[in-house]
């Protein structure tokens, strides 16, 4: 038996040794994927960004417990960041492809009045509503609000009106 095999192991029947090697491993990995994908990955929270995040820490994960081969996963994700960063790339460069991938912001309200159509496709309720009116701007009314927006990350941003 040698060092190899003592510190990295085989197959899924891994100690604490082996399992610990591994991890520590994986996380230099994991961070230098992070840094090829950029902080988009984390920063924006699209839905594409999500299924990313939650894909790279699956795959990566089945290496750590050796239920896949190791370096096959770190393969597989390093294939996912690099795919991650060509349609973030094809976004910028193609309206249309943002849109798809992406989706576009919904108008919630405007001039202070309520959407129902919008609000029922982004599932919102009134109450949804006037929490992130609170929360975002600390009003509590829609009087002062142009357009409210649900935004593509989740989020609703809220345009107030100019004042004179």
């Amino acid at each position: 038996m040698d060092i190899t095999d003592v510190l990295w192991g085989n197959g899924e029947q891994l100690d604490l040794l082996q399992m610990s090697v591994r991890a520590s491993c994986m996380f230099f990995i994991a961070f230098l994927l992070i840094r090829l994908g950029g902080m988009r990955i984390f920063g924006k929270r699209s839905p594409f960004d999500m299924i990313i995040i939650i894909m790279l820490g699956a795959i990566l994960a089945r290496g750590v417990v050796g239920a896949s081969p190791f370096w096959s996963t770190v393969a597989a994700s390093t294939m996912m960041v690099v795919i991650n960063r060509l349609v973030a790339w094809l976004c910028t460069t193609s309206d249309t492809a943002n849109d798809v991938i992406k989706g576009k912001h919904l108008l919630l309200c405007e001039n202070g009045q309520i959407h129902w159509d919008n609000m029922k496709v982004a599932s919102l309720s009134k109450s949804d509503l006037m929490e992130s009116l609170r929360l975002e701007t600390k009003q509590d009314s829609l009087e002062k609000i142009e357009k409210a927006y649900m935004e593509t990350n989740g989020r609703i941003s809220f345009l107030l009106k100019k004042t004179i």
